[in-house]
């Protein structure tokens, strides 16, 4: 293991763990049960910050850690939008605990899983890449026949972030929205990957024909759509 890497690792264990805002939410709202959030947390080495933030660690695949964004979630498990997220390499070069070359180029939430999960040996397995990481960890442990990666945000979609997927069956699912076009943007992103590829990028039509008016004026996901909120 190299220094990067090593110095990487050091850095997410010093955080990992459950004892964030985020994973109490999941399991108080009946999202997931506490064994498994304990088992989505460590699937996504998720962090907690001193003052309760979540932390999603955004490590490749080659398991070098690029950075972590910290966000504040409500107990309703939705984003506390009065704290904007934070991102752990501005603090860390902030305090001079992180060299000034660090790669923090983003990638795709959970992309280390392609070191750490068997199934990506296999041809036919499923990975599904969301918008949300709240999304992609709960939809872990309720789909689990898909691999769940998220962008951290639907304009953070790019041919470039996709390229590690390449020769494997990748399904986007999109936010909805009240005009579509996130649905759009993603769909042309996807026709854009399978002519690089030269294999479908498939985008899953799903919440575009399921969701109401209202649901798609409040810009819902899978989790939304899986889990109606009163």
């Amino acid at each position: 293991m190299d220094e990067r890497r090593a110095e990487g690792r050091r850095l997410w264990q010093q955080r990992l763990g459950t004892a964030s805002e985020f994973c109490r939410a999941v399991v108080s709202n009946g999202y997931l049960t506490e064994e498994q959030m304990q088992r989505a947390a460590q699937r996504y080495r998720l962090g907690a910050s001193r003052d309760g933030g979540v932390i999603f660690w955004q490590i490749d695949e080659f398991d070098q850690l690029r950075d972590g964004k910290i966000m504040h979630y409500r107990p309703d498990c939705h984003r506390d939008h009065d704290r904007k997220p934070t991102w752990t390499a501005y603090l860390l070069r902030k305090h001079g605990q992180l060299p000034k070359d660090w790669n923090t180029d983003h990638c795709l939430f959970g992309l280390h899983l392609l070191m750490e999960d068997v199934r990506w040996k296999m041809a036919d397995v499923k990975v599904a890449v969301v918008e949300a990481e709240k999304t992609a960890v709960i939809m872990s442990e309720v789909k689990p026949e898909y691999i769940w990666l998220a962008t951290g945000g639907k304009t953070e979609l790019n041919v470039a972030k996709l390229r590690p997927l390449e020769g494997h069956r990748i399904i986007l699912f999109p936010d909805t929205d009240e005009d579509g076009q996130t649905y759009r943007d993603w769909y042309d992103i996807a026709e854009a990957a399978s002519d690089v590829f030269g294999h479908p990028v498939t985008v899953s039509s799903l919440l575009e024909q399921r969701a109401t008016s209202a649901q798609k004026a409040a810009k819902i996901d899978l989790v939304d759509l899986l889990f109606p909120q009163p």
